[in-house]
């Protein structure tokens, strides 16, 4: 049977199916995307906030985009007046370059543009000031040089090298503590080449190891993921000094 042949009754059959599809993955999507903000907003802790926005939102929004334009993709098939074998294959193929065009658009301004959005964020949160559960006043964030005296050997070698950042948190009139983990390498930043926010540390170079009397030196090498702008920066590593006890609370 030739496609011209098929009963012209059917044709709103499939109009109707079509558009009802475009109606469920449009409705899915939405529901991705509230989903996540409403975990996002049930996530105690400005630190849990951090990390949950950190893995997930991104990945989330891509998924609903897609499940969105692939709803949009059936809507745009669902007004078929008659078939026949051309019209098939064309709009077809005008619907997979329209499914495929717009999901490049959302992919670049998630990954390319929507990082900014993102980064403005996690700054507030991260240096939002924590409530400490002693005395229920904001605590202090300390300096790279004052909180040292709260981090062990082994964190200070991580915070050497970059691959782990600390917050310390410390409660001046109690004296409590609270230690905030951080990746080192977690954020691209801005690309003075692009300004595309696609710039990160692809690799790190020690040349010279920190002592207890001399300083040492690390090469940080900078890839842009946009544009393939390069650059290198070097960094002194403070010197090794012994850490006094303290007594901290992980975040």
């Amino acid at each position: 049977m030739q496609l011209d042949d098929i009963d012209p009754h059917k044709y709103d059959a499939w109009n109707n199916m079509a558009a009802n599809l475009a109606f469920v993955f449009w409705a899915v999507g939405i529901l991705i995307a509230i989903g996540y903000f409403i975990k996002l907003n049930a996530t105690s802790g400005n630190k849990n906030k951090y990390d949950f926005i950190n893995r997930h939102e991104i990945k989330t929004l891509w998924v609903a985009a897609i499940v969105v334009v692939i709803g949009l993709c059936f809507f745009g098939n669902s007004n078929i007046e008659k078939f026949s074998a051309v019209l098939f294959f064309v709009r077809a193929f005008m619907t997979i370059a329209f499914g495929l065009i717009v999901g490049l658009i959302l992919q670049n301004l998630l990954k390319f543009y929507y990082p900014f959005y993102i980064e403005k964020r996690l700054k507030v949160l991260r240096y939002k000031p924590r409530i400490s559960p002693k005395t229920g006043k904001p605590m202090k964030l300390l300096s790279e040089e004052e909180e040292d005296s709260y981090l062990d050997e082994g964190m200070q070698a991580e915070e050497n090298v970059f691959s782990v950042d600390y917050d310390v948190w410390k409660d001046e009139e109690s004296g409590h503590i609270e230690i905030e983990k951080y990746a080192g390498h977690l954020h691209a930043i801005q690309c003075p080449e692009c300004n595309y926010q696609t710039f990160k540390v692809a690799k790190e170079e020690i040349t010279r190891n920190p002592t207890a009397t001399e300083e040492g030196e690390i090469i940080k090498h900078y890839l842009c993921g946009y544009c393939g702008y390069k650059a290198k920066k070097i960094v002194v590593l403070k010197q090794q000094n012994k850490v006094e006890g303290a007594t901290a609370v992980p975040a």
